[in-house]
């Protein structure tokens, strides 16, 4: 069995000073709810023991701090593959990853996270808002194993549902 958490960064700031997309920071109600879904996935005890990042500003950032606020240890890759992929890219950089691991976190962006969760369970239309998490388990023995449809998505969490928790 293999668990692949999706972690779509924080709210970011559209109104800060910023030379590009891919630098465009987190606003304060991004940096709360990464801190806020730190803490839930160590509440829940499924740290990733690997967690792949855009590169993207937003995206690292919401990484580091929700690693902070759940006290996580857990390896971490930066990827440019993972800024404005596709379903398919994230599915390949899934494949590639090596063994003995069971559980990888990817951080970044839509649309390609809600496609992404569809594309791993056969289908369905999946809302995901900024800085939330799903968690999907694909019954395989290797990485390399993981495609389209193998996936049983076994929760979805936005950080407003967690407000007040």
């Amino acid at each position: 069995m293999k668990t692949v958490i999706l972690f779509r960064h924080g709210k970011s700031d559209w109104g800060a000073s910023y030379g590009s997309d891919h630098e465009r920071p987190l606003a304060k109600r991004g940096r709360k709810a990464a801190d806020r879904m730190g803490r839930f996935l160590s509440e829940m005890g499924e740290v990733p023991e690997l967690a792949v990042s855009s590169t993207a500003v937003r995206a690292r950032d919401t990484l580091d701090r929700a690693i902070r606020a759940g006290g996580w240890s857990c390896r971490v890759e930066l990827l440019d593959d993972l800024y404005l992929p596709s379903p398919y890219t994230l599915l390949s950089v899934l494949q590639q990853q090596v063994e003995p691991l069971s559980s990888v976190m990817l951080v970044g962006h839509e649309p390609a996270w809600s496609e992404t969760i569809s594309l791993l369970v056969g289908g369905g239309d999946y809302r995901f808002p900024t800085a939330a998490m799903a968690r999907i388990d694909v019954a395989i023995e290797s990485w390399d194993e993981i495609d389209v449809g193998l996936g049983e998505l076994r929760w979805l969490v936005t950080p407003k549902e967690l407000a007040g928790h």
